[in-house]
C-alpha cells in the first residue's frame, strides 16, 4: 500500500527523487519494501502463512536453489518465507533480487489473482504491482513489472505511452508469438545482449506482419522479409488512404530502421573484427519497434 507521506512530498518538491535510472543495484530500502509486499501477498492480515502458502514459497525457493546450483538460499537455519526474505536482503547480486521479484510477482499475478483463498484474501494484485513499479521509480531503479516480466525502462514517458499499450494489445492470443518475441527482446536488453535484442525486434515485427496477412487472407511467402511484408500491408490498405503520406514515412522508418540496423549490426557474421553494439543503438531499436508494433496492431484492430 502506498502512502503519500509528508517527507515524500517534500522530496518531490525539492526534486530529490532521481531523474536518471540505475540498473546495477537494488538499495536496501527497496529490498525491505519488496519483502513487505511479498509478505502482504502470501500471508493474512495477522502475518499467518497457510500450509498451502508455505508449500508454494518452498517451491519458489527450490526453483531458485536449483537454478543457482545451491542447496539453500540464505542461512542454514532459515526456512520458507524467512529464507526467501533473508536472501532478498542479503545477496550481493542485484540480479538475484530481480529474479526473486520476477518469480514471486509472476506467481502473485497468475495464481493469487485467480484464487487468493489460501493467501491474503483481501490483496489487490493490481495495486500491489503498481506499488512495486512505483517503488522502483522512487528508488531510481530502471525496471518495471509488466506482462509477467521485469523490463528495463530507459524513459518513463516512452514506457507508459508506448511499451505498456503495445503489451496490452499483444496479450491477445492472436499475437502470442509476437508478444513472446518482443518480451524476449526486452529480456536480452535487460542483460546487455544488444545484438540479440535487435534480432528479436525484427522477428517480432515480421511475426506481426505475417499474423495480419494471415488473418486478413493476404498472400505472402513464409520466407518474406520485413520489407516485402511491409509492401504487402501497404498495398492492401491496412490504414486509410488519407494517411498515405504518414504511411510513406512509416515505411521508410521500418525499412531503414529496425531491419537495416539489424542487418548491419546483428544479422551477419562479425568477420575479423569483434563488434560491440552501443546501448543507445539497442535502446533506439527497441523503442522504434514498440512504436511500430503499436501502430500496426492498432491499425489491425481498427476494423
Amino acid at each position: 500500500m502506498l502512502f503519500d507521506l509528508f517527507s515524500k512530498r517534500m522530496k518531490k518538491e525539492r526534486g530529490e527523487f532521481p531523474d536518471i535510472y540505475h540498473y546495477e543495484e537494488v538499495p536496501n530500502k527497496l529490498r525491505v519494501q519488496i519483502v513487505h509486499m511479498l509478505k502482504e501477498a502470501f500471508s493474512n492480515k495477522s502475518g499467518f502463512f497457510s500450509d498451502h502458502a508455505k508449500e508454494m514459497i518452498s517451491q519458489i525457493n527450490d526453483v531458485l536453489c536449483r537454478e543457482y546450483g545451491v542447496f539453500r538460499l540464505a542461512g542454514r537455519h532459515d526456512t520458507g518465507f524467512e529464507e526467501l526474505s533473508n536472501f532478498v536482503l542479503q545477496t550481493d547480486d542485484y540480479e538475484q533480487v530481480l529474479d526473486v521479484v520476477e518469480v514471486t510477482f509472476r506467481f502473485i499475478d497468475k495464481v493469487i489473482r485467480e484464487d487468493s483463498y489460501y493467501f491474503n484474501r483481501k490483496v489487490d494484485v493490481d495495486s500491489l504491482i503498481e506499488e512495486l513499479n512505483q517503488r522502483f521509480r522512487e528508488s531510481g531503479i530502471g525496471y518495471q513489472y509488466e506482462s509477467g516480466e521485469l523490463m528495463r525502462v530507459d524513459s518513463q514517458f516512452i514506457h507508459a505511452e508506448t511499451v505498456k499499450p503495445v503489451l496490452k494489445l499483444l496479450s491477445k492470443q492472436t499475437y502470442e508469438s509476437v508478444n513472446e518475441e518482443f518480451l524476449t527482446a526486452h529480456e536480452h536488453y535487460r542483460h546487455g545482449r544488444f545484438e540479440e535484442t535487435t534480432t528479436e525486434c525484427l522477428k517480432s515485427i515480421e511475426s506481426l506482419l505475417k499474423t495480419i496477412c494471415t488473418t486478413r487472407g493476404w498472400i505472402f511467402d513464409s520466407n518474406d522479409t520485413a520489407k516485402k511484408l511491409i509492401n504487402i500491408v501497404l498495398h492492401n490498405g491496412l490504414v486509410p488512404p488519407f494517411m498515405q503520406n504518414q504511411l510513406n514515412v512509416i515505411q521508410t522508418l521500418l525499412e531503414s530502421g529496425v531491419p537495416t540496423v539489424r542487418n548491419k549490426l546483428a544479422g551477419h557474421g562479425q568477420g575479423p573484427e569483434l563488434r560491440t553494439m552501443p546501448d543507445f543503438v539497442a535502446s533506439y531499436v527497441l523503442h522504434l519497434t514498440a512504436t511500430t508494433l503499436l501502430f500496426l496492431a492498432n491499425a489491425d484492430n481498427e476494423d
